[in-house]
């Protein structure tokens, strides 16, 4: 689906295909064909034919559309997918159609899970208490067809979210973040991680460089990111987090931050009123090779942006603001590689806040980087891992 941090997830899986000497059919958004052909896939325009608006314009949250868009065009995809020949599909959890169309051709599929620990059953019953929700006509029809035709008999508005397969589902993070209890929902499963691979042309291979240190005489470091899905559904929280992180920043002789807007549509007076002299406010950034010079990250716990942080062992300031994110929070909390900002999540906060959070960090310093090098090598661990859960994936098209 065209979601950034999803298709990033998905990247590895197409190229290590691709190496195997598969051809990897990948049907997604335009937006992402550039990266399909670096990794040796090819691009179908999934979207451009079957727009998602011509499905569903109204439905909220956004991914219900994904259910509507699924049972309108389940015909047309699955035909245009078997014209590929395919022996397996693989799909993110959040594309519904992946199921329509493995029922549909009676083919085995795959899930590339989404988030940390979207255990189904708990997360479909938070999403029917969820205040963003409001479905449209054609969301609920789209339901009675993907339960009668479309051979999903647990459909419902909120199928993105328990699309896993009883083959195999790959979770994108290292084996350590969920407990042997949290992975009964996913089984069968298999560790995948979601760093890029070390083979990864744009991303990976690249040495982390010394860490030296939160607090000091040297200038620190500062990246604030919020990812780019919560400013869909939270951006006057969003913008008030970053008036009060770029005011403080304002008022530090020792700190050059960097915010990263996740190219959210804000006013241009709402970005000048964010930007000082030592605080730079970006529309989009290329957050892996800012990590590599960052000293501080300030994160909603975004899954993708937690363990690119690990990766590069960059210390992290919590404020999660929904979803999966104060769990994902918590459990970096509780390996002793995060501080949080603030008790609660989107928790209003002040200058005082700030500087406590940093205070922490610079106390904690040595059993930070301790953590945080240990979290490092999990990562590398599930990537070292991926040739075997690839061979998994190919005994699945025998």
């Amino acid at each position: 689906m065209p979601l950034d941090g999803h298709f990033q997830r998905l990247r590895p899986v197409i190229a290590g295909l691709a190496r195997r000497g598969f051809a990897v059919n990948v049907f997604t958004h335009r937006q992402y064909a550039p990266e399909v052909l670096r990794a040796n896939g090819i691009f179908h325009d999934l979207f451009g034919q079957y727009p998602l608006d011509d499905a569903d314009r109204t439905s909220m949250p956004v991914p219900c559309r994904y259910v509507t868009h699924a049972a309108k065009f389940a015909d047309s995809i699955s035909r245009d997918v078997a014209a590929t020949k395919p022996s397996l599909v693989i799909h993110d959890l959040f594309a519904v159609i992946g199921p329509v169309v493995a029922n549909r051709l009676g083919l085995p599929r795959v899930t590339v899970c989404s988030g940390h620990n979207l255990a189904p059953r708990r997360f479909t019953e938070i999403l029917q208490h969820d205040p963003r929700v409001r479905l449209a006509p054609e969301c609920l029809r789209a339901v009675d067809v993907l339960r009668d035709s479309c051979g999903i008999a647990d459909a419902s508005p909120f199928s993105y979210v328990s699309t896993l397969s009883p083959l195999l589902n790959l979770y994108c993070e290292p084996p350590e973040f969920l407990t042997e209890d949290e992975r009964h929902p996913f089984a069968p499963l298999a560790f995948f991680g979601s760093v890029p691979s070390p083979d990864d042309a744009d991303h990976g291979g690249r040495e982390v460089p010394p860490r030296k240190g939160v607090r000091g005489d040297r200038e620190l470091k500062v990246l604030v990111a919020f990812g780019t899905v919560v400013w869909r559904y939270y951006a006057a929280d969003a913008l008030r987090a970053l008036t009060a992180l770029t005011t403080t920043f304002a008022r530090m002789d020792n700190v050059r931050a960097i915010v990263s807007l996740g190219r959210a549509s804000i006013g241009a007076e709402q970005v000048a009123a964010l930007a000082h002299a030592n605080v730079s406010i970006e529309p989009f950034v290329d957050q892996w090779r800012l990590l590599q010079e960052t000293d501080v990250l300030i994160t909603h716990h975004g899954l993708n942006s937690t363990h690119e942080a690990i990766f590069h062992r960059v210390p992290m300031i919590s404020y999660p603001f929904f979803w999966d994110q104060p769990a994902l929070a918590a459990r970096c909390q509780a390996f002793g590689l995060a501080v949080p900002l603030v008790a609660g999540q989107r928790e209003p906060f002040g200058e005082i806040d700030v500087h406590a959070a940093l205070d922490r960090l610079s106390a904690g310093e040595g059993a930070m980087q301790s953590a945080l090098a240990r979290a490092r090598e999990w990562e590398l661990a599930v990537m070292a891992n991926r040739p075997a859960v690839l061979r998994q994936l190919v005994d699945l098209m025998a």
